[in-house]
């Protein structure tokens, strides 16, 4: 690979405007030289290398996403995808005899190459492919613009298509009886435009800041989808709605089918056995094993510190602390299952919680129901395996306050009760803990899945 020399020419000469912009590097047969490039609106450094200009890597990150993998650079952005050889012979990596796939098309074509260890795109190959403007030391970029509206009217769904100059991100989000649709910062003009449609008659265009919003009516069992397709001159974003579509609901029911699970087993000094992380460890295990999302907290060498347990808590669909009872000169033993009572750390924990109404609110925030309804299952199979666990309240728990679904403090038994630490420390004794741990939270989410309330007998692990 040829390595970059530097040097200044030993005398100066009469120079165009142009070549006065550049750096010339002398190397045999070729001639790198460093120049400034405008690339969408940046002013970058880029080099001539054989008579064709290049941008590193670097420089291009912040417009485009590229990685390498087996001797192949993955260009993508802008709804585009590239993929161009790495050669590092720099000379055949500036001829036009290269093959390179641009989306779907494989063309002739200049390709990626290194340059010092850097690696380095052609700047007409990336125009090419990405339906950029390019003129030496100019790549400029189409202004993000939604050009036209059109419709097509269905039999049992209706289509809108939004054509834009040029890719830019796409939310969707189902609003009641509306679709709405969020095109960021993009040009456009802000009118209502009227369809032939018997399932959707019209699409609402509005400007929201720097982004324009496309809202669409949805009737009664309609679904909708939403899709790009990518054209050499630009992106169509096409939505297909009505009752031909199947009804999706929004992003938040995937909690349904894939829920989280979060077991937080507390350190407890001065306990030779470590009984909760091994009733977490076996019951994560039954779980795991049947399909469920389980994390726990931490392992026999470290945790996870305070603020990642309560993050991890705030995602949780159920969240489970075990621990044992620590109190100087109490002299209690045996199983307790706490709920938490009291206000929680969150505003909106609270304000859910206290009736507010919103679309699919209880998916994200649980009323003290849930956690009930565990707790019985719970106690329900400790009991099941001869254990009579108690039922009481408690405040002080952050992390019971911070989780938003249903959420328990597990007090396996009495760290100054020799009786039960000896319980505990048997392998019987931690698997009866942690088989009612995996079945009553299996039967719970199951049963949530199933929309069904009657969780008064526990069911298996599913």
């Amino acid at each position: 690979m040829t390595r970059l020399k530097f040097g200044l020419p030993g005398r100066r000469t009469a120079l165009s405007a142009a070549a006065a912009s550049l750096l010339l590097i002398g190397l045999a047969g070729a001639q790198i030289a460093f120049s400034r490039l405008n690339l969408a609106g940046r002013d970058v450094q880029s080099i001539q290398l054989y008579g064709a200009e290049y941008a590193s890597q670097s420089n291009l990150s912040g417009l485009l996403s590229i990685t390498q993998d087996s001797g192949v650079v993955r260009v993508t952005g802008l709804g585009h995808t590239l993929l161009l050889p790495l050669d590092e012979d720099q000379q055949r990596a500036t001829t036009s005899f290269n093959t390179v796939q641009l989306d779907t098309r494989r063309v002739q074509g200049r390709t990626a190459t290194l340059v010092n260890g850097n690696l380095y795109l052609p700047l007409d190959t990336l125009a090419s492919g990405l339906g950029a403007q390019y003129e030496q030391g100019r790549f400029t970029l189409t202004a993000p613009k939604l050009v036209s509206v059109s419709s097509r009217a269905g039999r049992d769904t209706d289509r809108v298509v939004l054509d834009l100059s040029r890719d830019v991100p796409v939310t969707d989000e189902q609003r009641g009886d509306r679709v709405v649709l969020t095109l960021k910062g993009i040009q456009g003009d802000a009118r209502r435009y009227t369809t032939r449609g018997a399932f959707v008659p019209s699409a609402e265009v509005a400007r929201s800041g720097s982004d324009l919003t496309v809202t669409l009516p949805l009737p009664a069992s309609s679904g909708y989808r939403v899709f790009k397709v990518v054209r050499g001159s630009g992106v169509r974003v096409v939505v297909d709605a009505g009752p031909g579509v199947a009804s999706s609901a929004p992003e938040v029911l995937s909690r349904i089918n894939s829920p989280l699970i979060v077991l937080d087993p507390a350190v407890v000094p001065g306990v030779s056995s470590d009984v909760t992380l091994e009733v977490a460890r076996q019951a994560a295990q039954l779980l795991t094993e049947k399909g469920w999302q389980v994390r726990v907290t931490r392992d026999s060498g470290a945790g996870l510190n305070r603020e990642e347990v309560l993050t991890l808590a705030r995602q949780s669909d159920v969240y489970l602390a075990l621990d044992l009872g620590r109190l100087p000169g109490a002299r209690r033993s045996g199983v307790t299952v706490y709920e938490q009572t009291g206000r929680a750390s969150s505003q909106l924990i609270n304000a859910l919680r206290g009736g507010s109404s919103a679309p699919y609110s209880t998916l994200v925030v649980a009323g003290a129901g849930s956690t009930r309804r565990l707790g019985e299952l719970l106690r329900g199979e400790l009991k099941g395996g001869g254990v009579t666990a108690g039922q009481q309240s408690i405040s002080r728990v952050q992390s019971l306050g911070e989780a938003p679904q249903a959420a328990l403090l597990l007090e396996l038994g009495w760290a100054n009760n020799a009786q039960d630490l000896a319980t505990l420390g048997s392998a019987a004794r931690q698997k009866i803990l942690s088989v009612a741990v995996a079945r009553s939270v299996a039967t719970y989410l199951t049963a949530r899945a199933n929309n069904n309330a009657n969780l008064s007998a526990p069911g298996g692990t599913q």
